[in-house]
């Protein structure tokens, strides 16, 4: 018999999304899974229509908005599958979906994460992601290895990756018996790639699987650029970092950003006039300054 797979997803406010995701997943043809719809105490949207709709679901409802770790941390809390499969509501799953990532963890015991390719909703020949490229030590992001170029092939070869993408990712259930769950600070954006390098620090691997795929929406909670992204994403960047480089290179970073990304982003938003954006942006510094614990 195939191990159960727990698939773990979160709802925020988007039912339909997220029962397009559903729809989606009745078609898998894995022969052993459960799936679990975490709603993140959605303030405009009546959950139960999930469940009514899709009864074999575990739904399951926060009284309060935990993020995107901590709703997952709550599925992970109820799953009861060998390996949890944490895949967006915003997404579109294909019917042979879970078997390269099951067998990808099978095959080596030191695979601690493994992601599939995933491509663009609006236009599926275009990939978002296939796999990324190292942590940028001067300016705290990565590249996502072949963004927005043609799906012809070229991108087809499983390989170990730096690191994971939060819309779809598998990890063993004992991975995170031994390692914990996502660090719960973050709310949105970064707790992947943090909890990466978690992973990571305890000798496992970090794999790209290009057999299987899903379709991203992308964005679809926090919108594509709002002053909340901007908010978690200047956060969180100079939170990974301090939580993730060495002395060294963790100075080389916070130099970089006081004297060239800092100054760099304030006048691009007065430039543009988008002052949401950045009251946004100086909030997240100053949770920096003042927040000296979360390391």
């Amino acid at each position: 018999m195939e191990p159960l797979v727990s698939i773990i997803t979160i709802n925020y406010n988007e039912s339909d999304v997220t029962l397009d995701l559903l729809k989606s997943a009745r078609n898998l043809t894995y022969p052993n899974y459960e799936i679990i719809v975490v709603d993140n105490a959605s303030p405009n949207d009546n959950p139960d229509i999930i469940k009514e709709m899709y009864p074999e679901i575990r739904l399951i409802k926060s009284p309060e908005n935990l993020g995107f770790a901590g709703g997952n941390n709550l599925g992970v809390k109820e799953a009861k599958g060998e390996y949890l499969l944490f895949i967006n509501n915003d997404t579109i799953v294909p019917p042979d979906f879970i078997q390269p990532l099951v067998e990808t963890l099978q095959s080596d015991e030191k695979i601690g994460m493994v992601s599939p390719k995933i491509k663009f909703h609006w236009d599926p020949t275009l990939i978002q992601y296939a796999g990324y490229t190292p942590m940028n030590k001067w300016t705290i992001r990565n590249n996502s290895i072949g963004y927005h170029e043609k799906d012809n092939g070229d991108f087809d070869e499983p390989k170990e990756t730096q690191s994971i993408h939060g819309a779809a990712m598998m990890v063993p259930k004992k991975v995170v018996d031994e390692v914990g769950m996502m660090t719960e600070i973050y709310f949105l954006y970064y707790e992947e790639h943090d909890w990466a390098e978690m992973i990571k620090r305890a000798g496992y691997k970090i794999y790209y699987q290009p057999k299987t795929h899903i379709l991203h929406k992308e964005s679809v909670s926090t919108g594509k650029f709002s002053p909340l992204k901007t908010y978690y994403i200047s956060r969180n960047r100079i939170l990974f970092a301090r939580r993730n480089f060495k002395p060294l290179s963790l100075g080389v970073s916070l130099l970089f950003q006081c004297l060239v990304s800092i100054p760099k982003n304030t006048l691009q938003f007065l430039v543009k006039r988008e002052f949401a954006h950045l009251r946004a942006f100086w909030r997240a510094i100053t949770w920096n300054l003042r927040n000296k614990a979360w390391v």
